[in-house]
């Protein structure tokens, strides 16, 4: 019994669950069995449970190790659907350890190679937020995007079955995006190089990771939301290193890499809300989002994304402010709907969280530092850091509200208060 909690504990953590939530599935498994006083501990990569039969005994306590580390949404929300179950006492013990099983070894929903084509999708969908346009160019910089970020995305998997670390893998799938954006720039003719880069990073920021690091942090998790943090930082890190290889070879080209094009307006809003719903809906596959959430994910993340461009162009709100209201926008409805079909909401908020990621402030900053402007740099990198805070504080805004109009007290915070509160 205490076994199968910690198996449980361990696929939610590997699969891109915040801890408040593994600790809740696993004391639900547990109290389930009959397993009363369990003690769940969760770290970045460690996972343990322990149990004292009486005051007088000594603790059993199981630990393990979780090594690998990606957001399978599929396997999770299956995950959660057998702790319901459990919860609801329709398993048995050994019928529950087999399902577990099974769900361990179920293949992911979407196959790698295609997957790749989805990464350029995505990244091709960013160039039309960042001001593109229905004309010949923009079709262009949409197929460089598609392509480079493809290759990208193949290129990185291509270490990760070689066992690179991660920091390697997001460094070489950044550098064809900006190589393709150095091309079109030296092609001149008014192509939207900057846009193509922009796009690629759009399709690298690790957005989950950032909101799983701050919800932690918010519900007393603090070391794990440190080492989420670390790694986010590192991740980025990679990203930027990617960037910086290329980009100051296009300057000794004399490419001409405008920073202002990602952030000019697009004349084409419709164009913009389609480009946001094909973004979440790409991002929503490469998180292998079970199938049948895909079109609440699409139209999740084309509402924030409305939500935030009439916050910005008529209501004259500051992005960073409208990127918050946005996210708990889109966390609320992704509650509601995960409520009504007794899932876990995690895959309807994820996806719907990419067109609001600081894509372009990103580039804009690493651009300002190889043109000799670091103040500039400094600001927009800076900007771009209150931007993704703002996000992940507005997802769990937006979860805490729909706890309050609840009024149901979460399992999981009342194991954060146990066990982080002394």
């Amino acid at each position: 019994m205490l076994g199968l909690a910690l198996d449980v504990g361990e696929l939610l953590l590997a699969d891109g669950q915040g801890t408040e939530d593994v600790e809740a599935a696993m004391l639900t498994v547990a109290r389930a069995y009959g397993l009363a006083g369990c003690e769940p501990q969760v770290t970045f990569t460690m996972i343990s449970i322990s149990h004292r039969a009486s005051p007088d005994a000594g603790a059993m306590i199981l630990d393990r190790t979780v090594w690998r580390r990606a957001s399978n949404y599929t396997r999770l929300s299956a995950t959660y659907t057998l702790v319901t179950q459990v919860a609801e006492d329709r398993l048995d013990l050994e019928a529950a350890r087999r399902r577990l099983t099974a769900i361990r070894r179920r293949a992911a929903p979407y196959p790698s190679r295609p997957v790749s084509l989805v990464a350029g999708t995505l990244a091709a969908s960013a160039t039309l937020l960042v001001g593109g346009g229905a004309d010949a160019k923009a079709a262009l910089t949409f197929c460089a995007a598609f392509v480079a970020s493809s290759i990208g995305d193949r290129l990185a998997a291509t270490f990760h079955d070689r066992g690179v670390p991660e920091f390697y893998q997001y460094a070489v799938a950044a550098a064809p995006a900006s190589a393709m954006g150095v091309v079109l720039a030296l092609a001149g003719a008014g192509l939207r190089g900057s846009q193509v880069i922009t796009g690629g990073l759009f399709a690298l920021l690790p957005g989950r990771a950032l909101v799983a690091a701050v919800q932690d942090g918010l519900t007393g998790f603090y070391l794990t939301a440190a080492a989420r943090l670390v790694e986010l930082l590192y991740l980025i890190t990679g990203v930027i290193l990617g960037v910086l290889a290329v980009l100051p070879v296009g300057e000794l080209l004399d490419a001409t890499l405008r920073p202002e094009d990602p952030l000019e307006r697009s004349s084409a809003p419709a164009l913009q809300l389609i480009a946001a719903a094909g973004l979440s809906l790409s991002l929503a596959v490469l998180l292998q989002t079970p199938r049948h959430t895909l079109l609440f994910a699409t139209l999740n993340g084309a509402a924030a994304w409305s939500v935030f461009g009439v916050l910005t162009r008529q209501a004259d709100m500051s992005p960073i402010a409208a990127t918050g209201i946005a996210a708990a926008t889109a966390a609320l409805f992704a509650h509601t709907a995960s409520r009504q079909q007794r899932l876990q909401p995690l895959p309807h908020i994820s996806a719907a969280l990419g067109p609001l990621l600081p894509g372009s402030l990103t580039y804009t900053g690493v651009l300002a530092f190889i043109q000799g402007r670091p103040a500039d740099g400094l600001g927009d990198l800076s900007r771009a850091a209150a931007l993704a805070l703002a996000l992940a504080l507005g997802v769990s805004i937006g979860g805490e509200i729909t706890r309050q109009l609840r009024r149901v007290p979460a399992l999981g915070r009342q194991a954060a208060e146990r066990t982080h509160g002394y």
